[in-house]
């Protein structure tokens, strides 16, 4: 095989070989590094796609509302103000104006998947002597359980919702001692009154939603809270998530509405995984450097310790361009070598820990993303590291004066 390297090949691969000890130490060092940069990688894409992922499953990108009412100071025929500190009114329930007509705008854009209406507002629910408030959530199934994945939290009963069916939270379902088929009483303060049969019963995993939100078919909502007609809130998905409070702002300054995007009221969620984010990368960053110097040291060393025999390769004709590269080529097989090893540790790491790593129930804690790519990247991230920590140590070595390296 050796006929088809070329001299600085050659000379690079018995170099690594002779100091096989040296070799040894900075691969395991380098395959620790790179181990360490996958399986944080892993598990931070992990993480942060399953947080991601419940927080867009249960709650829409994009909800079109209703600007804010806002009053205004009285003013005389010349101008004068007539009541100068004016107090911001208590919001009533309202319904959009024209619904109808933005839903179909919003549904026209190509950068909205769904659109759908809803009617949101406040009751109460009575069972027996027991009773709650909750919120009344109207809907039309079909195209919002495209935008909020509620089937999937069904943990009894079905999702399935007739003009009389309420959908309820696992919480104010053990509060009211209620289960799937049982009937429940639900007053709004509009003076609208159902007796609504529990359908489902669904558990989101935040106590404060399953203790309050509840879901309705869109008419029954509408005749509680006294709003035939109208709706109070349209929902949307957007193709780009990350875009949506770009999309919502583009929105909010064509349209006579209040436009929010998952991104503002979800602001510390994130805070923290900015937070997490930063965090991560400095590590990784870190972890890279103290790979990079690794690599240099040895190859430092090992200039040192050829001095003599690269005098006298230099003394037989070759060019310094032919020692750069030995070295370079050093740095790197090292750092190629090393990934490879480090990617084998770091998915073994990973196998390790979704393997034990679980919660009292035996369930896992969240699946395990893991994308080739990061193994390709990895390895191509530690074998250019082992290039540039190579160049130092290479251009000394190139810059040797052949006969003052071999009287050494």
């Amino acid at each position: 095989m050796r006929r088809w390297l070329t001299f600085a090949w050659i000379a690079a691969l018995r170099f690594l070989g002779e100091g096989r000890m040296q070799t040894g130490f900075i691969l395991v060092g380098i395959a620790i590094g790179v181990g360490v940069i996958v399986f944080m990688s892993a598990m931070l894409t992990s993480v942060q796609t399953n947080f991601t992922n419940r927080v867009l499953s249960s709650q829409p990108h994009i909800q079109l509302q209703p600007p804010d009412e806002v009053a205004r100071p009285l003013r005389q025929r010349d101008g004068i103000v007539e009541a100068a500190i004016v107090q911001r009114p208590t919001q009533r329930v309202l319904a959009l104006d024209q619904w109808q007509t933005i839903r179909a705008r919003m549904q026209a854009r190509p950068d909205v998947v769904v659109a759908t209406p809803s009617i949101s507002g406040s009751a109460l629910a009575v069972r027996g002597d027991v009773s709650r408030s909750i919120g009344i959530v109207g809907i039309e199934a079909d195209d919002y359980f495209r935008i909020v994945r509620l089937p999937d939290y069904i943990v009894a009963g079905e999702p399935r919702l007739e003009s009389d069916d309420i959908l309820v939270g696992l919480d104010l379902a053990n509060d009211l001692g209620v289960t799937v088929g049982d009937k429940l009483n639900v007053a709004s303060g509009n003076g609208g009154n159902r007796v609504l049969t529990i359908r489902g019963i669904f558990d989101l995993g935040n106590r404060g939603v399953n203790e309050r939100n509840t879901y309705v078919q869109l008419r029954t909502a509408q005749s509680l809270l006294n709003l035939i007609g109208g709706v109070t809130d349209i929902d949307m998905t957007v193709t780009d998530v990350y875009a949506a409070e770009s999309i919502a702002q583009d929105i909010g300054a064509t349209l006579p509405v209040k436009a929010e995007s998952w991104i503002v009221t979800n602001a510390q969620f994130f805070t923290a995984l900015w937070a997490q984010t930063l965090s991560s990368l400095l590590i990784r960053s870190f972890v890279g450097l103290s790979v990079a110097f690794g690599i240099a040291a040895v190859l430092v060393v090992s200039v040192l310790q050829r001095s003599k025999d690269i005098g006298i390769l230099r003394a037989m004709g070759s060019s310094r361009g032919k020692i750069l590269r030995v070295f370079l080529i050093q740095g790197g097989v090292l750092g190629f070598l090393g990934s490879l090893l480090g990617c084998l540790l770091g998915g073994a790491a990973l196998f390790a820990w979704y393997r034990f790593a679980r919660q009292p129930n035996g369930d896992e804690l969240f699946p395990l993303l893991i994308e080739p790519s990061l193994f390709a990247f990895s390895a191509l991230l530690a074998t250019v590291t082992g290039v540039l920590a190579g160049m130092v140590p290479a251009f000394r070595a190139a810059r040797l004066d052949p006969v003052e390296a071999i009287r050494g």
